[in-house]
């Protein structure tokens, strides 16, 4: 064939050459692969740094493309009789050395070739030959940040085109000069799989042949001062968690949901109206394999023990802290690198699908905590991810968290509101997750969450709030609310900012729920002193039901308050250990009585007296011993009753579910409340927190007759003193407590009891 390449150089202009040789071209495709030279001419341009030989296969005949530049540039001289739109009609002519005549569309047509190099010489399909994978419709919605399902088309995604197999890779880089896919297919050499930037866009985009799943890759960015940059792929959807940080191309398009009933009456759920006990759980160290180096348990064997363990407990949903991956343990996975993963520490992606599966299969809700309020500093993540501040906010004092050494998202900013957006309905379209429990919402709404005076920069206003925060939390619940019927949307928020768990048309954050923290403050200050100092303080116990009914609240007892040198629970007892242990009885069963839905983090439930390590398993072998063994039981027990007693959360939301019988027995440190369902007698709800029996106290009650104590703290089987109480109570006509009835009973030492109208 011949070349008509005068002394062998190049055809490309200097404006297209050099910064090809250079590695900073942005638009290779249209300079790659056929393209046409004149109306009887097209070229065929390889880019082969390396390559001592390059041919051209067709069906018809194998040709070789001279060199025209030796760091790996060839090219091959094509006659044509015509061209349309982007289709060469190749001639018959005696230039055509032999060619048959050929229609080929250059642009999507594939063709091969034959790569030689000093480790020998393969076929493969040019990556240049390809269209681009991803409509104009998808990036203009992704600019103007609503595209919601941008996680189908950004990252990587294994996939077919014109017949042939491979891969078809994304990224939004808008400043880059020059982005690349490097990985196990091109020994991580960026010279190679040059993308193409998709117009204004800022995304940059390749189809690869012949890369399969499980391949890793990165992206190598030349930032727009020319500096590289080595970064993982923010919508990857696998990861490596250790120090090579690699993420592997995965398709998450084969696994076979066996969920349906569960999905189905989800939609439909009133979770307001419904019980809610969640059991909190950090998957690394729940339980571990001793024999095996002390490893976490993997996905598959969650699926087996932990699903059964949180059935046979009660609870009816678990909520789990970050598997999103993180590459600092020590961050429990709250410092999240890579957003669309799940933690391959403990399996693949489908593994995880599969226990979120199981759960729902035995009917347990999925919550997942989810972190949108920062990103940590690690090199290969989102920090500076194309050479320029992306992701984050350029104002250092709106920039960084300087408590955590973490940097906070631009909510500003259209493409990373679209980000955080999308990755939430990520979670709930791809994995089936019932609720994200969103952390740290204070320091999302607050500009000066945490920071000294001048180190903040004040709104438009001239205020403290992040208004560009508050109104990406109002979106995202919304159109997570809108596109999820049946998920809950959590707040971790500290403050007293109004109306976080109200609907955004009335005024409010759109939340679902809000974790009480005000309710875990008091409480757990109330029962970490003294019984004898208790009485000065009963205050602390009462103060919560001024504002029970502000919010949806989740009264938490979480991982929060069991680190950092805050000890377990049981260690936050006083006294000597049969107290502590009964005190920690009375004060779950109180908890559990008090409205709001409940949430206890592992370990609680079998009274772990150290702190809880995150490299360590829970001490199950506790539970040999009667008192551990005792409180488990204990939590099953109030697991039990609290989702068969209407009474305690069909109302939980209302004043109508709750009336005081008594909290000013403070002498006493006694307090005694009622809860109540529509149509229902209620359960008496009666705590004496001091170690003193209190015989024959006279206690209100709305109604004569027959009362059942239907549970009692103190008893035997949990550990308590097994003092002896009658199985019912009749109530006389003695007025107490603004009752016209009242009940005579004697209190057990520090204890709860419930009682029900027989």
């Amino acid at each position: 064939m011949k070349t008509n390449l005068p002394n062998l150089r190049s055809l490309l202009p200097d404006t297209d050459l050099y910064p090809l040789l250079e590695l900073r071209h942005s638009d290779p495709h249209r300079i790659l692969g056929f393209c046409p030279v004149s109306a009887s001419e097209a070229i065929l341009r390889v880019w082969s740094p390396g390559a001592q030989k390059v041919k051209w296969i067709a069906s018809w005949g194998e040709f070789d493309l001279p060199c025209v530049e030796e760091r790996g540039l060839f090219e091959l001289i094509i006659p044509i009789r015509g061209q349309s739109h982007r289709s060469l009609y190749l001639g018959s002519d005696p230039k055509s050395n032999g060619l048959a005549p050929k229609l080929m569309n250059y642009g999507t047509d594939s063709y091969v070739l034959e790569i030689t190099t000093e480790q020998g010489t393969r076929r493969l399909h040019d990556p240049y030959a390809f269209d681009p994978q991803i409509s104009d419709l998808d990036l203009y919605l992704h600019a103007e940040g609503r595209d919601w399902e941008s996680y189908k088309h950004l990252g990587a995604h294994p996939r077919t085109v014109a017949g042939v197999a491979g891969t078809g890779f994304a990224v939004w880089a808008p400043n880059a000069q020059r982005v690349s896919v490097v990985g196990d297919f091109n020994n991580w050499d960026g010279r190679f799989h040059l993308m193409r930037r998709l117009g204004s866009s800022g995304v940059w985009e390749i189809f690869i042949p012949e890369v399969a799943e499980g391949v890793h890759y990165k992206f190598e960015i030349r930032g727009p001062h020319g500096d590289l940059f080595l970064k993982t792929d923010p919508y990857g959807v696998f990861a490596q968690h250790d120090l090579r940080t690699a993420c592997m191309v995965y398709d998450l398009g084969r696994y076979q949901w066996s969920d349906q009933d569960w999905m189905t009456s989800r939609a439909s759920q009133d979770r307001y109206h419904k019980p809610m006990s969640i059991y909190e759980v950090h998957l690394g160290s729940w339980r571990c394999v001793p024999e095996e180096n002390n490893r976490p348990l993997s996905y598959l064997e969650l699926a087996d023990q932990l699903v059964s363990y949180v059935k046979e407990m009660g609870f009816t949903h678990v909520e789990l802290m970050p598997v999103m991956e993180h590459p600092f343990e020590g961050s429990w996975g709250y410092q999240v690198v890579n957003f669309f993963a799940p933690s391959s520490r403990f399996g693949k992606p489908d593994d995880f699908r599969q226990l979120v599966d199981r759960f729902h299969q035995a009917g347990i809700g999925v919550i997942l905590d989810w972190v949108p309020g920062h990103f940590p500093r690690d090199a290969h993540g989102l920090r500076q991810f194309d050479g320029t501040a992306l992701y984050e906010h350029e104002d250092p004092n709106r920039a960084e968290h300087r408590d955590w050494g973490t940097l906070i998202f631009n909510y500003a900013r259209h493409e990373v509101r679209n980000f955080l957006i999308a990755n939430a309905l990520y979670w709930f379209s791809e994995y089936h997750i019932d609720g994200l429990r969103v952390d740290a919402v204070a320091s999302m709404l607050y500009l000066d969450y945490s920071r000294k005076e001048g180190e903040w920069t004040p709104n438009i206003f001239g205020g403290r709030e992040n208004l560009e925060a508050v109104d990406f939390v109002k979106s995202c619940n919304e159109i997570c609310y809108e596109r999820h019927p049946g998920i809950m949307m959590i707040a971790e928020e500290s403050t007293a900012w109004p109306a976080v768990s109200k609907p955004t048309y009335d005024g409010g954050l759109g939340f679902g729920f809000k974790w009480n923290m005000g309710w875990m403050n008091d409480s757990l200050q109330y029962i970490s002193r003294p019984p004898i100092h208790r009485k000065y303080h009963q205050g602390d116990i009462t103060f919560s039901m001024l504002y029970a009914y502000h919010e949806h609240f989740i009264l938490v007892l979480s991982h929060d308050e069991v680190t950092h040198g805050k000890g377990s629970l049981l260690n936050k007892m006083p006294e000597d250990d049969w107290q502590k242990f009964a005190n920690l009885r009375f004060f779950f069963a109180w908890m559990w009585g008090h409205p709001g839905k409940k949430l206890l983090f592992q370990g609680g439930e079998i009274a772990q007296w150290r702190e809880w390590n995150h490299d360590q398993s829970l001490d199950w072998h506790l539970l040999q011993y009667a008192p551990h063994h005792g409180m488990q039981l204990l939590v099953k027990e109030l697991n039990k009753l609290y989702r068969q007693e209407p009474a305690f959360w069909l109302l939980d939301d209302e004043g109508a579910g709750f009336e005081w019988i008594d909290f000013n027995d403070a002498e006493n440190s006694i307090w005694s409340f009622l809860r109540k369902s529509p149509g229902g007698s209620g359960i008496i709800v009666v705590v004496n927190a001091t170690p003193v029996v209190r015989y024959n106290y006279r206690l209100g009650v709305p109604h004569d007759g027959k009362y059942e104590i239907i549970f009692n703290s103190d008893a035997g089987c949990f550990g308590g003193s097994g003092a002896y109480l009658p199985p019912t109570i009749d109530a006389d006509h003695q007025h107490s407590h603004r009752f016209w009835n009242s009940i005579v009973i004697d209190l057990p030492p520090l204890s709860t009891l419930y009682l029900k109208m027989a």
